[in-house]
């Protein structure tokens, strides 16, 4: 059996309670991963290609309000 179906089976015995806690563990902790990857990325300039036709976009009236 493998580290990752080692992980869904205990996932899948945990009682209710504690599978809430491991879920709002988990949301946060994916969360911050996410933010570091975008962090290194935007450093990088693996972003700036994107935001460069955002703002083209932008400029060319193709914009609209959220």
């Amino acid at each position: 059996m493998s580290t990752v179906e080692d992980i869904e089976k205990a996932i899948e015995s945990l009682p209710a309670a504690e599978f809430a806690r491991f879920r709002t563990w988990f949301d946060a902790f994916d969360a911050d991963r996410f933010d570091r990857k975008i962090e290194r990325d935007a450093a990088g300039g693996k972003l700036d290609a994107l935001a460069d036709h955002a703002l083209a976009d932008h400029r060319a009236g193709r914009a609209r309000e959220l």
